[in-house]
């Protein structure tokens, strides 16, 4: 009998590949999936069995892909909010086994309508729970965002609360998988850790402890979370079932006189390190570091944009896409590392973007310097926790939608907690035609470091 997790960096998106024997089953497979399949093959058994705990939101389901792949039938819940084509639908207390391992269903709607949790049981050995894979029902120290039905906000609450009860249930025995781990965006206060047991979470997870109903309930409607424009998407394509990934990801390599007669139909995205892109980049290129591109390319691409990636290596550049086609972008044109010297050797323009320090913010807060405008790029939860006095908030999300409300007449210097969001949000600025822009290196951080005072946003 066993339990294996496959993480996907950057989405933090967890699946499984469990079994007993010569079977086994795949518990929300990532869009790239061969990978279960060879697992499988390595251990001796076949796939007969694809569960998805719900119509996930932030990713492209692999299920119908596998399926194809492996022969295996596809299993999802009830009221997914429209046909799930690729599946049927199973319901509580339908069994499923896998040699000496069971499988049974529970209904645990909140997160989503559609949502299950798959309790497995060891029938070799006694009949309580010896695991839960609970999906975006409950976390490593957090539970679900139940955000997705504003017009149901209390009434979805309240159904994730009584499945969190029915969860706990099954015994503090049992150890929880969840589908995501700290990083993803179906979460904030998760654990940097991938495993537990509901019996420590029952303990030590803040939302169990919320004493009733209704307090719980207050909490969650209270939250604020973001929805990228591209989840619309993942839903629709998470109905009809969406084509494989490539099996190469790799883009090929494009020299400078290759990017400069495909700059009028991609869009340039650069996934090299802050502070590569803020020395040199070629002008118009969005900024989005590689490992940061689950979590915000989809606020700026579109999935029919023809991209085409600035990588320190092709191994970056191979990251880039594979993320990129985790969340439905598929068509990377190629990558370049030597565009820069060549842009620059062939008399074409680059840009960079300048930094400046704590103490060259300080001066220009103290000194109320006219035109200059402190622009805070970080969420709604981070900034009720107070800003620098002064300061415009705009999330960086949602940064392209606020521009006309913007002056390119303002020399803008952009901050968020560290530095990272504050680049993605000057090389939207700078694309924009925002010509005075700079980066507050350690933005938040290091203004808190240098015990300087933050105040409440208005």
């Amino acid at each position: 009998m066993f339990v294996e997790s496959i993480k996907s960096p950057g989405l933090a998106q967890l699946s499984y590949l469990i079994g007993d024997g010569s079977e086994a089953a795949v518990i929300d497979p990532r869009r790239d999936c061969e990978i279960y399949a060879q697992m499988a093959r390595e251990r001796g058994c076949r796939i007969t069995h694809i569960f998805e705990t719900h119509r996930n939101e932030d990713l492209i389901s692999g299920a119908p892909i596998l399926a194809e792949l492996t022969g295996a039938a596809v299993h999802h819940g009830p009221n997914p909010a429209g046909e799930v084509t690729y599946a049927d639908t199973v319901r509580e207390g339908d069994e499923f086994s896998f040699g000496s391992m069971q499988l049974k269903v529970l209904e645990t709607p909140g997160h989503t309508d559609d949502s299950l949790s798959f309790a497995i049981y060891d029938g070799d050995f006694g009949d309580q729970a010896i695991g839960v894979f609970t999906g975006d029902a409950l976390f490593v120290g957090d539970v679900g965002r139940t955000d997705f039905y504003p017009d149901r906000s209390e009434e979805v609450a309240g159904l994730l609360y009584d499945s969190l009860q029915k969860i706990l249930s099954l015994g503090d025995q049992a150890i929880l998988y969840p589908a995501h781990g700290a990083g993803s965006v179906c979460g904030d206060n998760m654990a940097d850790r991938d495993f537990s047991t509901l019996g420590y979470e029952r303990a030590n997870n803040p939302m169990l402890q919320i004493e009733t109903r209704e307090k719980f309930v207050a909490r969650k409607v209270a939250e604020h979370h973001e929805q990228p424009p591209y989840f619309r998407h993942m839903e629709q394509l998470n109905l009809d079932g969406s084509a494989p990934a490539a099996r190469v990801v790799t883009p090929q390599v494009l020299d400078a006189d290759d990017v400069y007669r495909l700059l009028e139909k991609a869009e340039v995205l650069d996934v090299r390190g802050v502070s590569a892109y803020q020395g040199a980049h070629l002008p118009g290129s969005l900024a989005i570091p590689c490992d940061m591109i689950p979590a915000f390319a989809g606020w700026y691409l579109d999935a029919t944009d023809e991209i085409i990636l600035v990588a320190d290596s092709a191994a970056q550049a191979e990251s880039a896409a594979r993320h990129l086609a985790r969340i439905g972008f598929d068509r990377v044109l190629g990558f370049t590392n030597t565009a820069l010297p060549g842009w620059a050797a062939g008399g074409r323009p680059f840009s960079n973007v300048p930094v400046v320090d704590v103490e060259t913010v300080k001066t220009r807060v103290e000194g109320n310097k006219d035109g200059w405008q402190l622009l805070d790029v970080r969420g709604v939860k981070e900034v009720d926790g107070g800003i620098i006095p002064g300061a415009q908030c705009v999330y960086v999300g949602h940064l392209p939608d606020q521009l006309e409300k913007l002056s390119q007449n303002t020399h803008y210097t952009v901050m968020c907690a560290s530095g990272a969001r504050a680049t993605i949000a000057a090389s939207i600025l700078r694309r924009s035609g925002f010509d005075n822009v700079d980066i507050f290196l350690g933005s938040m951080g290091a203004w808190k470091a240098g015990g300087h005072d933050v105040v409440a946003r208005n």
